[in-house]
């Protein structure tokens, strides 16, 4: 597998919980399909963990990096395989990796991602890519966090939906705030019910904690989505 040593030039608060870290990629050029992975370490050190790129490959041939979006330590910290993550340190990536990629999509079908937490990174990178096509299917995104401060990327799906790009729901599973007035509990039937149009002709696209893709997809094949049709990425708690 290919292996790039990399400077960070890039790192933003995405969420409290989250960090967006981009990679200067201009003198190593790096190929990729929307929803690809990659493991990613200090450079020189074997240890390397892996993260969904949540850039497209059309932003990475653009902005000449690679972006990562990566859950945070309770104290800030990214863990001994990154730290200290600051602009100017090289990192050791490894890749692409990994099977989750957009499917075939026809143009006048439609997709639903579904995404929990930080598994809206792969997401954002097939949502672009799909965004970027003169003529594309109809997108919608059901959207789960834990709080309604944790949806990574919200300002730039927020102006796709005002837009008429996208259709966006959201919900939140332990948010008591009255801060929060959007859908609350974790995405079940009646989630779906609201933003799946046309089963049988709809690719669902599912990215998060395993209950959440378990759930989702058992869901979604009640509703009268084909098995087919549904393409999945999971990790543990």
């Amino acid at each position: 597998m290919p292996v790039v040593t990399v400077p960070i030039v890039g790192l933003a608060v995405s969420t409290p919980r989250s960090r967006l870290v981009s990679f200067d990629i201009r003198n190593q050029p790096f190929s990729f399909q929307a929803g690809h992975a990659v493991m990613v370490g200090r450079h020189g050190q074997s240890e390397r963990r892996p993260y969904s790129i949540a850039c497209s490959p059309e932003q990475a041939v653009e902005t000449q990096q690679l972006e990562l979006l990566i859950t945070v330590e309770p104290d800030g910290m990214f863990g001994p395989h990154l730290d200290p993550v600051l602009p100017g340190i090289m990192l050791d990536v490894e890749g692409p990796i990994g099977t989750f990629v957009l499917p075939p999509v026809s143009i006048d079908g439609r997709v639903l991602f579904v995404a929990g937490g930080t598994g809206i990174a792969p997401l954002r990178s097939m949502l672009d890519h799909i965004l970027r096509r003169r003529n594309g299917p109809r997108v919608s995104l059901l959207y789960s966090a834990r709080r309604g401060d944790e949806f990574a990327f919200i300002e730039e799906l927020q102006r796709h939906a005002a837009a008429g790009r996208i259709e966006l729901h959201q919900t939140v599973t332990r948010d008591e705030s009255s801060a929060w007035s959007g859908r609350r509990g974790r995405i079940g039937r009646s989630h779906f019910e609201v933003v799946l149009h046309d089963p049988g002709r709809t690719v669902c696209v599912v990215c998060g904690p395993e209950p959440l893709v378990s759930e989702s997809v058992s869901t979604l094949k009640g509703l009268g989505v084909p098995e087919e049709h549904i393409r999945t990425e999971q990790w543990g708690k």
